[in-house]
Formats: structure tokens, sequence, C-alpha cells
């Protein structure tokens, strides 16, 4: 008898989408290598969109945007949005020095 071939999973996508005209490619850069070091075995890609429209910056987990410049009205800590993608690609785990540090840590 064959074994059955095991489905394989498909890990989620990240998408930074970032103002090319506001010059933030460094950021979002920053951001994506902070994103793949910490969920290097939980995500499948992290990939950089420049949009030419002012003021957007935004990073989604397959479909679900997890953060949005323009709805904060301000860009992410870090942290926060590591805890955002952490929920969507790995709900539970502990993030280790990222969820113990607050503002008064």
């Amino acid at each position: 008898m064959a074994a059955k071939a095991k489905k394989k999973k498909t890990k989620p996508k990240i998408e930074i989408e970032y103002c090319s005209r506001c010059r933030w490619l460094m950021r979002a850069a920053w951001m994506a290598q902070e994103l793949l070091a910490t969920f290097e075995q939980d995500v499948g890609a992290v990939t950089l969109m420049p949009n030419a429209e002012g003021g957007v910056f935004e990073v989604r987990v397959g479909a679900k945007k997890v953060w949005s410049r323009k709805k904060e009205n301000r860009f992410p800590e870090i942290r926060e949005l590591k805890q955002r993608v952490r929920d969507v690609v790995a709900p539970g785990r502990d993030l280790g020095h990222v969820d113990r540090s607050g503002k008064n840590a």
C-alpha cells in the first residue's frame, strides 16, 4: 500500500505596502527584516510593495490587515507589530521580551 502523501500546509505571506513618494522604503525594509527574524519558520514570505499614493503604510498577513497608518494615525512600534502578526500566524506563541516589555519596563 502506498503511503498517503501529507498535504503541505501553506504558510501565510506578509505584505508591507508603503508610500514610495514618502521615501518609506527603509522603514518598510527594516520592519520586514524584523518580522522575518522573528517568524521565519511561521511565514512563507515577506513582500515589500511600493505604492505612489500619499501616506500609505499597511501591513497584511494574508488577507488580514494587521496595521494601517491611516487608521492608527501613526507607524507601529516594532513590538506591537510583532504581536499583531503573531496573533495571526502563531496565536498563543510567547514572543519573549517583546511580550514582557512595555512602556514602564
